[in-house]
C-alpha cells in the first residue's frame, strides 16, 4: 500500500481549447429561419458561433483541446493518470469519450470516465479532479468539457438554433502545496428537469422563460457561497466566468455578486452556448488574450439541464 501522504491541495496547471473552423453568423441563420442579427443579439447576446463539421466528433474536439492543455502544462502523457470528459452530446454512450481521448493522446492505462451534468459538467468534473488529487487517488488529471450540440438542434427552431454551438475546453489539474481550487458548491433541482430535455430523443428543447427566471433569481447565492467556502471576498475577485448561456443571464448574476472590479466573461458573443465546454473554453481564451495573469482569482459557475449547478473558485496558473 502507498503510504505517502496526500498532497495538501490541487491546482490548475494549464488550459487548452478548441473551436471548429466553421463560423455561423446571425445573418447566416436569418437566411433559413425567421430571425435577425438584432433579434438574436438583443435576446441572447450572440453575434456568431462555431459549428463542427459533419464528421467531427465530441472525441475529436476533446482530443484537440486536451492535447493543448497537456502541452501547456509541461507534463508528458505518461504523467496523467486520470481523464475526465464532461459531455452531454456524445452520440454513442458506449464506449465513453474519456478512454478514447486518453488513448489518442498517448495516455496509457489511466482512470477514464465521462460526466453528464449538462452545462455544469466541467465544474462538476473539475471538482472530482480536485478531490482525486487531494485524496491521493490521482497525481495529475486531464479534465475536458466537449460538446457537439449541433447534432441535437432542430435547425428550423429559432429558439434553440440561434443559441447553441460546438467546441471544447480543457484543464490539467495537479498536486499543489496549497489548495488553489476551492470547495465546490453544487446541487440540482430535478423537479424541474423537464425544462431542458431532448424532445423525442432527437432535438434539444428548453423552456426559455423558466430557465431565465431560475438562473437570474436562484443561482447568485450559490456563487456567493462558493466564495465564502473558499475564503474569498467578492472584491478580491479578478474575474467571474459563468456558463455562457445567455448574455443577459451572465450580466444579471454578475450585478448581484457585488464585484464591480471583476472581469466578466462574455465569450458567448463569439462562441455561442457550448454547454460543458463553455467555462473552460472561456477561461482558456481569456488566459490566451492576457486578461487573466498568473495568480488571478476566478469564480466559475456552471448551470444547466438537470437542473444542475456548481460553483467554485480557482487560481490561474
Amino acid at each position: 500500500m502507498n503510504t505517502a501522504p496526500a498532497p495538501a491541495g490541487a491546482r490548475v496547471l494549464a488550459f487548452g481549447e478548441y473551436q471548429p473552423s466553421k463560423v455561423v453568423t446571425n445573418d447566416d441563420l436569418a437566411r433559413t429561419v425567421d430571425t435577425s442579427d438584432e433579434w438574436i443579439q438583443s435576446r441572447v447576446g450572440i453575434k456568431e458561433r462555431r459549428i463542427a463539421a459533419e464528421d467531427e466528433t465530441v472525441a475529436d474536439m476533446a482530443v484537440a483541446a486536451g492535447g493543448k492543455a497537456l502541452a501547456a502544462s509541461g507534463l508528458a502523457a505518461e504523467d496523467i493518470d486520470l481523464v475526465i470528459v464532461a459531455t452531454c452530446t456524445q452520440r454513442d454512450q458506449i464506449p465513453n469519450a474519456a478512454a478514447t481521448v486518453a488513448a489518442r493522446l498517448g495516455i496509457t492505462s489511466p482512470g477514464a470516465f465521462d460526466v453528464n451534468a449538462a452545462c455544469a459538467g466541467f465544474c462538476y468534473a473539475l471538482s472530482l479532479a480536485n478531490d482525486a488529487v487531494h485524496g491521493g487517488s490521482a497525481r495529475n488529471v486531464l479534465v475536458i468539457g466537449a460538446e457537439k450540440l449541433s447534432d441535437w438542434i432542430d435547425w428550423t427552431d429559432r429558439s434553440t438554433c440561434v443559441i447553441f454551438a460546438d467546441g471544447a475546453g480543457a484543464a490539467v489539474v495537479g498536486a499543489s502545496a496549497t489548495a488553489e481550487i476551492g470547495p465546490v458548491v453544487w446541487g440540482s433541482s430535478g423537479d424541474r428537469a423537464d425544462k431542458i430535455h431532448l424532445r423525442d430523443h432527437a432535438y434539444l428543447y428548453q423552456e426559455g422563460q423558466t430557465v431565465f427566471r431560475w438562473t437570474t433569481t436562484e443561482l447568485y447565492p450559490v456563487a456567493l457561497k462558493a466564495l465564502e467556502r473558499a475564503g474569498v471576498r467578492p472584491e478580491e475577485l479578478t474575474a467571474f466566468v459563468p456558463h455562457q448561456a445567455n448574455l443577459r443571464i451572465i450580466e444579471a448574476i454578475a450585478r448581484k455578486l457585488g464585484a464591480p472590479q471583476a472581469i466578466i466573461a462574455r465569450d458567448i458573443v463569439t462562441a455561442g452556448n457550448t454547454s460543458s465546454a463553455s467555462v473552460p473554453l472561456a477561461l482558456s481564451r481569456m488566459v490566451g488574450r492576457g486578461e487573466l495573469p498568473s495568480g488571478s482569482t476566478v469564480l466559475t459557475l456552471g448551470f444547466g439541464a438537470g437542473l444542475t449547478y456548481a460553483a467554485q473558485v480557482l487560481r490561474i496558473p
